[in-house]
């Protein structure tokens, strides 16, 4: 979690960071396979971040806000 503000930081472990390549890797494949369809690519990086924002909220620790004592 982030230390300060709202949602989540960093990955703290690997598991995390691949999650974050994939989505990344995923979104520069879409770039190259949508370039001239712009409302398909939008409608593919949608469904990436809903997913990666899926996990996140799963997998990671409930988003709230955070003033930096804790």
């Amino acid at each position: 979690a982030k230390r300060y503000g709202w949602g989540w930081g960093f990955p703290s472990c690997w598991q995390g960071w691949a999650v974050t390549g994939v989505y990344f890797v995923l979104l520069g494949v879409g770039i190259l396979s949508f370039s001239q369809k712009s409302v398909v690519f939008a409608f593919f990086a949608s469904i990436l971040t809903l997913l990666l924002l899926a996990i996140c909220w799963i997998k990671g620790e409930p988003p709230r806000w955070r003033w930096g004592k804790d």
